[in-house]
């Protein structure tokens, strides 16, 4: 007997959910939530916002458990509420501003991120390497948030156009405009720091 894949065992997870073993919830957590974290890290760049979307994206599967479409991936469908969630956050930030850790006071006319004592110093190498991938990460969080979530799902999720358009909805030549937009965006922004295609 060969062993169920991946999402069948989510879809036999949502219908055990659906007759109110909420264990099940439990079990899907534990096998989506680091990777929906890291999807969510990466489209909002703040660890905090992200936890509390991907509590929530969990919180309304369980809500609407009943709409889950047993013929659809589960994954598609989580994906789908944390990229719903992620627009609603990009709203809410730009109705409430924050002040950057880099702006300059008034008075010092220094950032105050340069006034907080630093972390641990890194070595000489592990520093160039440290600021190639803070510039690569300010330049992904920079992008417009159409162009962001494609990009992110198809290069650090590694999911297919197809499964992408389906959680954006939207379709499959647009997740290929929008990734082809995006990598653009990021050439300009790193110059030679990013390969050519």
């Amino acid at each position: 007997m060969n062993a169920p894949s991946p999402d069948q065992e989510d879809a036999w997870e949502m219908a055990r959910l659906l007759r109110g073993q909420g264990a099940a919830l439990d079990r899907l957590m534990e096998r989506h939530g680091e990777k929906l974290f890291h999807y969510l890290v990466r489209s909002l760049g703040n660890e905090e916002d992200a936890a509390d979307l991907a509590q929530e994206a969990f919180a309304r599967v369980y809500l609407h458990r009943a709409r889950f479409d047993p013929a659809q991936r589960f994954t598609t469908w989580l994906y789908a509420i944390a990229s719903n969630l992620v627009r609603d956050r990009y709203r809410w930030r730009t109705r409430h501003p924050q002040v950057s850790l880099d702006a300059e006071g008034a008075e010092s006319g220094t950032g105050l991120g340069e006034t907080l004592p630093a972390a641990d110093p890194l070595p000489g190498d592990d520093l160039q390497r440290e600021e190639r991938a803070e510039l690569v990460r300010r330049a992904v969080t920079g992008l417009p948030p159409e162009l962001r979530q494609p990009l992110v799902l198809a290069v650090y999720d590694e999911l297919p156009q197809g499964e992408i358009a389906a959680i954006l909805n939207c379709s499959i030549k647009a997740v290929e405009t929008r990734i082809y937009r995006a990598r653009q965006h990021l050439r300009a922004a790193l110059g030679g720091l990013l390969p050519e295609e």
